[in-house]
């Protein structure tokens, strides 16, 4: 199967998206994944702080963005030397408001002792069963930027899940992709992973992602261990555990909007 190199093209100021950014929802609209990844690349770019860890990522889903051209920009909120809080917005042509919204804290990095991490609770990739979801619309779509693993769960039963992922392609072509960028790539997709709904019959939609990171992600291969939690009211949360091959370096929230399709 051809697949394009990368999730983005730049062409003339903006990210021209390709197939491998669809969503699940829509053929027409982007998988969250891909344009966090890409915010977040605007916010290291932002930064002035030298080699700066960035600890906490706070996004904003404000509607869909489509599968075509789109622009970020990236503005210091809270300049300093030791902390600094940076600010990015995506937009799309014809849109009347941004479409994702990220604040992220970045931090000096100094050496210090650390609290030790247990390694992760989970088999490793090569252990890890191979899997591609279903439930797709198109067969290039966001699925094909990673490859995924199962420790345990699956994209295709409900229920919690356990996955090691690792890029396929860049986030903008002729970049690699760093492990942040595959980390928010990859994060987004935990209520997926963790669906306890029926995709042909609820829509569980998620409005935001929060990343905590302890440390920055490193290497090659990147897990999360998620379970989602649906309220009596239409609403839900997924949680998920992050990890790298050295042990848990953070976790995510992302609040769902649910209702029958």
């Amino acid at each position: 199967m051809d697949l394009p190199a990368a999730l983005y093209l730049p062409e003339d100021g903006v990210f021209l998206a390709t197939e491998l950014t669809i969503g699940p929802w829509d053929p027409a609209f982007q998988h969250a994944g891909p344009p966090a990844a890409l915010l977040a690349r605007e916010v290291e770019r932002a930064g002035r702080i030298p080699a700066g860890q960035t600890v906490r990522l706070a996004y904003d889903i404000l509607g869909p963005v489509p599968v075509g051209p789109v622009r970020v920009t990236a503005r210091l909120l809270r300049p300093g030397q030791r902390i600094e809080l940076v600010e990015a917005e995506l937009t799309a042509d014809g849109a009347d408001r941004p479409l994702m919204r990220l604040t992220a804290w970045r931090m000096r990095v100094r050496e210090a002792a650390g609290t030790p991490e247990p390694a992760p609770a989970l088999p490793d990739p090569q252990r890890s069963r191979p899997e591609t979801a279903d439930f797709f619309t198109t067969d290039v779509a966001y699925h094909r930027a990673l490859e995924w693993r199962f420790a345990h769960g699956s994209f295709n039963a409900p229920g919690p899940a356990a996955a090691w992922t690792r890029p396929l392609c860049a986030l903008v072509d002729g970049e690699p992709m760093t492990p942040l960028q595959h980390l928010l790539v990859m994060t987004d997709a935990a209520s997926g992973v963790s669906a306890v709904l029926d995709w042909t019959r609820a829509t569980f939609a998620n409005v935001d992602l929060s990343v905590a990171l302890v440390r920055p992600p490193a290497g090659e291969w990147l897990g999360l261990d998620a379970a989602t939690t649906l309220g009596p009211s239409g609403a839900g949360q997924c949680f998920a555990d992050l990890y790298d091959a050295a042990g848990r370096i953070g976790r995510s929230t992302q609040s769902l909007f649910v209702e029958p399709r």
